[in-house]
């Protein structure tokens, strides 16, 4: 099931902020190929232990910001 979603901004910003509020994460896991966003939303709900919808707020949404 595809979601349909498109990373917003530049993805080498989007890491740094990632790995700023879950430091946890490695440059592994933050590995992104277009057209692979909800595998890689999976892996970053595993890894963190985030709610789906908080992470894809931040990855996808216009408004979506860390906090």
């Amino acid at each position: 099931m595809s979601l349909n979603l498109k990373i917003k901004g530049n993805w080498n910003e989007m890491k740094g902020k990632l790995k700023e509020k879950y430091g946890e994460l490695t440059d592994d896991d933050l590995a992104y190929a277009e057209g692979q966003e909800d595998q890689l939303l999976g892996k970053l709900q595993k890894k963190t232990g985030a709610a789906k919808e908080e992470l894809s707020k931040f990855l996808f949404d216009k408004d979506g910001d860390v906090k």
